[in-house]
């Protein structure tokens, strides 16, 4: 199975890829995806670090098949062969 990835913006340049596809054997999350390409992108680590998974306040807009995490079922979104995920860099400030 494989789903296409891309990096918008900054990530695109911290990463040096517009988009990869990723081939998996097994179920697995958004979460699970994560915790995949961390260490194989360690330049996305901070981005993709766990401790961001488990805040309000992701570093990135993250979308699935053009739907934001956050009206499906977060980083427990199950993914499936031919999704498209999408990071999109996101500033705060206040």
């Amino acid at each position: 199975m494989a789903l296409t990835i891309k990096f918008i913006g900054a990530l695109r340049q911290i990463s040096g890829k517009n988009q990869l596809t990723f081939n998996f054997q097994e179920s697995m999350s958004l979460k699970d995806l994560i915790n995949k390409l961390s260490p194989e992108m360690p330049q996305l680590e901070k981005v993709f670090s766990t401790q961001q998974m488990d805040d309000s306040r992701s570093n990135s807009l993250i979308l699935i098949n053009g739907r934001e995490i956050s009206v499906l079922n977060g980083f427990e979104t199950k993914l499936k062969d031919g999704d498209e995920v999408v990071f999109i860099p996101v500033v705060h400030g206040g």
